[in-house]
């Protein structure tokens, strides 16, 4: 058994969860010894209790109690990532350098596990170390049926710097989407607020985000502020439309809440569009029919971001995937009919 001791969170720990800081520090302590320690006090921070979710900033002391000596068995090898998955997940790269990865997420992978999902980017990421000792990580998320750009960091450094960025909304993100009907005016703005609806499921299977309108935010528990900008970019008829949309904020299924919202879902998107084809007073359906493919058409296909370590402005942005691509080709429409930032040209 250890003696009490005082360890100081050096820079390059900052911004992380107490509970990872603690078990790189002493890998024979468990999760659930951690968040028992942290429940009697035991575990402080600048002599304050804390839980284990609680992060970390540079200087802080962290007080750790006696700790047992004996080491905790070997932890389970990792299921390695088969050539096929390392190989789909390489190809998906079209940005790298040894700070930053960004991939062009393929529609219907995962991003992260939850319930029923075990093959997702956070685990093939294993497969993009490119000679680094551990795996990039995640510092944001698309939908599993969302495709393009997704950016991992490399460093823990470039973790920081990015979540950072994007919490205070210093990057700019660019989603195209196939939407049924016309958007009018063509260029706007959703300023609906959010509240999650619970799911039906155990885990929460199928919950889904209710829109509100602006007045009645303040007065609902569990809303949130949510603003989109869209532009409608060229149409077909009075059908559908090619629209390029900008989260302003980072709420859960934003974008495909508030144009269904609108009047003008998704095409593809069975959760917020229904089935129908028709206007009957609630927006029009999600499926154009024919031979549109019924997989959901959003794609974010441009991300802007200040690079972590070079402070440049680096763009990346995303091909089509292969349903919106032959959609796009069934409307004649290419991809470089459309400005790198519409909302700019617009402007």
């Amino acid at each position: 058994m250890s003696r009490v001791q005082t360890v100081t969170v050096g820079e390059e720990d900052a911004d992380q969860r107490l509970d990872r800081w603690f078990r790189r520090q002493f890998p024979q302590i468990s999760q659930g010894l951690i968040e028992k320690m942290c429940r009697k006090g035991e575990i402080r921070v600048d002599g304050g209790r804390v839980k284990a979710a609680t992060r970390l900033d540079a200087g802080q002391q962290v007080r750790v109690p006696p700790l047992p000596d004996r080491a905790a068995p070997p932890p389970e090898p990792r299921t390695s990532v088969s050539d096929a998955d390392s190989k789909l997940i390489q190809s998906c790269v079209i940005y790298r350098d040894d700070h930053v990865i960004a991939l062009n997420k393929p529609a219907g992978l995962p991003t992260q596990g939850g319930s029923k999902q075990t093959r997702h980017v956070d685990g093939l990421a294993e497969a993009l170390k490119f000679g680094f000792d551990e795996k990039p990580r995640l510092v944001h998320r698309l939908d599993k049926d969302t495709s393009g750009v997704l950016l991992l960091a490399r460093t823990r450094l470039a973790a920081k710097a990015l979540t950072a960025a994007m919490r205070h909304r210093e990057t700019r993100k660019i989603y195209w989407a196939l939407v049924a009907g016309v958007p009018t005016p063509y260029l706007g703005e959703i300023k609906y607020g959010l509240v999650k609806a619970p799911g039906h499921g155990r885990g929460g299977e199928g919950e889904k985000m209710i829109a509100l309108h602006p007045r009645d935010i303040d007065d609902t528990p569990g809303a949130k502020r949510a603003h989109t900008l869209y532009a409608t970019l060229y149409r077909v008829g009075s059908r559908s439309a090619w629209v390029a949309m900008e989260p302003l904020t980072g709420r859960t299924h934003q974008l495909r809440a508030h144009m269904a919202e609108i009047g003008h879902p998704i095409v593809g998107d069975g959760k917020y569009g229904g089935s129908g084809q028709e206007n009957m007073g609630d927006g029009w359906g999600a499926q154009l029919g024919g031979i549109i493919s019924k997989k959901l058409h959003l794609h974010a296909r441009m991300m802007r971001f200040e690079h972590p370590e070079t402070r440049k402005t680096i763009t990346v942005t995303a091909d089509l995937p292969a349903h919106m691509a032959q959609s796009w080709e069934t409307f004649g429409w290419t991809e470089d009919l459309a400005a790198e930032d519409p909302f700019e040209a617009l402007g």
